[in-house]
């Protein structure tokens, strides 16, 4: 069981039946009354983000999540396929299932999948991946690092935002937990 006390970043929770982890949460001991805390949940099957609000000692069920390890394949349109580390089973998932980082996984990268009620629900990506940068805004000299951000595609089709000075063909760093640039890798 998980209790108020227990809230951070990431925590995992169970609100009616559905997967839930939390994005953001505020505890707020007012002068008058009991504390509570506010949150910001993400459903893991929809991704739509709950605004609720629990009383301070209030006790949750985790939920039963498993993490399996396995290694990306490919892609096939929105299909793609992963091969479980252990057993070496092949499965394939629709792009839908695997949440919003789909489109970060490189071929032969080894991620977690979470698995709900046998159905999986996410990807998990390890916290910073190297991408190539396959297209982008040629750099305009005088650009610095402080200047602003353009949008530029990864050898992998997502879009993320990179400083205007990069290039095409260099590999970059990218926290896969907010989908930001960090640094160039030399």
């Amino acid at each position: 069981m998980i209790s108020t006390a227990d809230f951070r970043n990431g925590v995992r929770l169970e609100i009616e039946g559905s997967p839930y982890y939390i994005v953001e949460f505020q505890h707020v001991k007012p002068g008058k009354g009991g504390a509570f805390v506010r949150t910001k949940l993400k459903s893991y099957k929809t991704g739509n983000i709950l605004d609720r609000t629990f009383r301070s000692g209030e006790r949750f069920k985790e939920p039963a999540l498993e993490e399996r390890e396995m290694q990306f394949l490919y892609a096939a349109g929105d299909t793609y396929t992963f091969m479980d580390t252990d057993t070496f089973e092949q499965f394939t998932y629709e792009k839908k299932q695997l949440g919003e980082n789909a489109d970060l996984l490189k071929e032969n990268m080894i991620s977690k999948i979470l698995v709900f009620e046998h159905q999986p629900i996410a990807v998990e990506l390890p916290n910073f991946i190297e991408l190539k940068v396959v297209d982008a805004e040629p750099g305009v000299r005088g650009d610095t690092a402080s200047g602003g951000t353009k949008p530029a595609v990864v050898e992998t089709g997502a879009i993320i935002k990179v400083p205007l000075y990069l290039e095409v063909g260099e590999i970059i760093k990218i926290d896969t937990r907010t989908r930001e640039y960090v640094e160039r890798v030399r």
